[in-house]
Parts: structure tokens; sequence; C-alpha cells
């Protein structure tokens, strides 16, 4: 515990300060009951509570279908499958993200494909997407970088457009780890307006944690039930799936006219899948934690405009831009700052607003500077210029909805002290 700690003379003035993450979980007394009424009960894992929590998550997106698995770089990976993305494959995605993903196309033998950011909202954009587009694009992975979604309709058109002109699908899989909650033309992001496949990440620091997990947002039904065999093994129940009739039915013969008259025992596995299953203990926590959202994305939109007041007309810091077709439920919040005009290496103003009690981290490096890329791909630096020049300067600071006002002063205060 950090009370027990020897503390060194020289920093006897951070005796008793608390420590503030750049992110965090906010659990709270109703999360931790619904969590022990699983563990009281009959079904610690698939159970009800997994489609419980996956029809909260498809209402309050808007959405027909959830799936909802153990990360959100098992439902990146599980969406490249349902899309059929293989060897030979591109697939077109953001520099500016966690290498997930970009994985999640290698892990079914694809090329990631890497296209420059918009030097304002740091998302990649139509005009960038559609100079990559080739014969083999398989799919697109737009990337709503800290909560603030792509411009996806324009996406959209040039997806469509570019599918006529190749004679070919083009899923178009959004990566909204960073942005349940936020809204894009006044629609959720997740309703899958213009795209196939939505995903969703419930790490701590996200808006809403079940510990680790992820979810598939989508409205096509043939993908669904992809996603769901890809989930567990590559098993169905599904009696409209079975390949063999007469073993799956009691009477074979009346399989159409009766088709859940199957035998209790029942399933096959269809096709080759994975253990990416989620626990009704995580999903328990999850449609907790999900009725709190609106209330959380209140208190980060607090704090970032409390941030915006503070930092707006300081010189070397620019603040994050948002779109007017835009309400982002900010995941994080990115400071760029100018370290050479403050005379000073990213690397110490980091480790003094550490010394203050202050963590902050950078999101992220260019994945396409990444040693495996640049080895496996040929990759490097230089390929996306605006993305290397934003990685230069970026700096995520504090935001989690549990900060306190007092919190956020002291964040504010360290950052323009330093």
């Amino acid at each position: 515990m950090a009370h027990n700690r020897r503390v060194k003379k020289s920093s006897k003035h951070n005796i008793n300060m608390k420590t503030i993450p750049y992110g965090r979980q906010w659990i709270d007394e109703s999360d931790i009951e619904s969590v022990v009424n699983i563990l009281k009960g009959d079904w610690l894992t698939q159970g009800c509570k997994v489609n419980e929590f996956e029809e909260a998550l498809a209402a309050y997106c808007g959405v027909r279908y959830a799936v909802a698995v153990n990360s959100g770089t098992s439902a990146l990976h599980i969406t490249c499958l349902a899309a059929d993305v293989k060897d030979g494959d591109d697939v077109i995605t953001s520099p500016i993200t966690f290498v997930a993903s970009a994985n999640c196309a290698v892990y079914c033998g694809a090329k990631p494909v890497f296209t420059d950011v918009d030097p304002r909202t740091y998302n990649v954009t139509s005009d960038k997407i559609e100079k990559k587009i080739n014969t083999q694009t398989k799919a697109i992975i737009p990337v709503h970088f800290a909560g603030q979604s792509c411009d996806m309709e324009s996406i959209h058109k040039v997806i469509k457009s570019k599918e006529k002109e190749f004679n070919k699908k083009i899923f178009v899989i959004e990566d909204a780890c960073h942005a349940l909650g936020s809204l894009y033309k006044n629609k959720q992001v997740g309703s899958c307006i213009y795209s196939d496949m939505t995903v969703l990440s419930f790490h701590p620091v996200k808006h809403i944690t079940v510990g680790e997990g992820g979810a598939v947002l989508t409205n096509d039904e043939v993908l669904y039930n992809k996603l769901k065999r890809f989930r567990s093994h590559g098993i169905t129940n599904n009696p409209d799936e079975f390949v063999y009739k007469e073993q799956a039915f009691v009477n074979p013969q009346s399989a159409i006219e009766n088709p859940q008259s199957v035998n209790p025992w029942y399933y096959e596995q269809v096709g080759l899948g994975y253990n990416y299953r989620i626990t009704d203990i995580q999903c328990a926590l999850g449609i907790s934690q999900l009725k709190k959202l609106r209330d959380f994305s209140n208190r980060r939109r607090e704090i970032v405009d409390m941030y915006n007041d503070a930092f707006r007309n300081i010189e070397s810091i620019q603040i994050p831009y948002e779109p007017d077709d835009c309400n982002s439920n900010f995941h994080l919040y990115v400071l760029l700052i100018d370290f050479d005009q403050m005379g000073i290496k990213r690397s110490q103003f980091m480790n003094d607003l550490k010394k203050k009690g202050i963590l902050t981290q950078v999101h992220y490096i260019p994945v396409n500077t990444q040693p495996y890329y640049q080895e496996k791909f040929g990759t490097g630096w230089g390929d996306c210029p605006n993305a290397e020049e934003y990685y230069q300067k970026c700096l995520s600071i504090p935001l989690f909805p549990s900060m306190t006002n007092i919190d956020v002063e002291r964040v504010i205060n360290s950052i323009k002290g330093n």
C-alpha cells in the first residue's frame, strides 16, 4: 500500500499526494452487487447475462445485433474473420491507434495498409482512403480516435464507388473502441448506418468496463451468425446451420416442419473458431456500467470543457479539434505540445508531472513505425507524415469521470507550471 512505502527526503512534499492516472474505471457499490449476485448464482459463464448485456448494448447503440467477447482485440479479429479476410487481401487502417487495429488483419494472413490521418482530427479521411484502395482491398478499419468519429458518410460513399469500380465487396469495420457514447450526425456511434460492423472495447480505461472485454455490433444477420460461431470454436446450435440433419433431429423427416425437434445434446462445429467467450460475471458488470454511461459521458464533457478553457490560449499548446458533425464522448484528452518552443523534452515533461502525481501517456507510436511492421511489411518513418508529426507532440492527460474538480485544477496547474 502507498502509505507504507518509504519516501525519500527529497520527495517529502509528495507525501499523501494522490496519484492521478491518465484513465481509470469507476466502480461503485451497485457494480459490486451485480457481480456478487452472479457469484452467488448458478451460472458464472454461458448464462443469460451475456444475452442481456448484448441486448442492452444493441439497444443503446441503435443496432440490431451485438456479440460480446473477451477483449476488443478478439472483437477485431472475429470481424476480419466474418469479412473473410485472408491471405492476399489488403486491410486499410490508421497508424494512430493501438496495434490491435492492424494485427487483426495480420492474424488472418492479410496485409495492413496504413493511410495517413487528418492533422486536425487525427482520424483517417475518405480522400486518403480512396488513394489506397485497389483490387486487393478487402476491408477498411477506420479508427474513431480518442472518441471523435471519422466522417463515416464520406467514407461510405467512397467505398460504394470503389465497390462498383472493382465489382467486389469491401467491408467497413468501425474501430469504435474509443467511442462508445459518441454521436455522429446525431446518431450513436455503433449504429452501423455507414458500416458493416463496429467494434467496442471495455478495458478499465474505456467509457465502461467489464475488466477486459469487447463487442461487435452489426445490422447484418449473416455476419451476426458468423461472429457468434467464431466466438465459440466454430460451433453452432442453430438448426438452420446444421449439416447432418439425420443426426441432428429426432425425426429428420419432420425437421423442416418442426426445426426445434433437435436432439437435446446436439451441436455441430461447422468451421474453425476460437474461445473468445465472455463470462456472466463480466456481463453483469457491463450491464450495471452501461446504465451509468450517460452520467459518465456528461462528467467527461465537463472535464473537457475545463481543460479547453484552461489551455485554449496557450501558444505552445493545441487543444483537441471537434468537428461540427461529431459529439465526442472523449476517451482521451490529447494535447499537442510544442516541446521545442517550451524548451523541454517530452520525457522530462512527463517525468516532472509524475513527480507531482500526474500520470500522462502517449497515444500512440504510429503503428507503421513499429519494428514488426517495418520488418514484415516494409513500412517505416515517412509513410504517414501527419501521423508522425502528431506523434512528436501528443500527450494524453488525465480524463476519467471520477475526477473531482480539484483533481482537474491540479492537472491544469501542474501543466501550466511545468
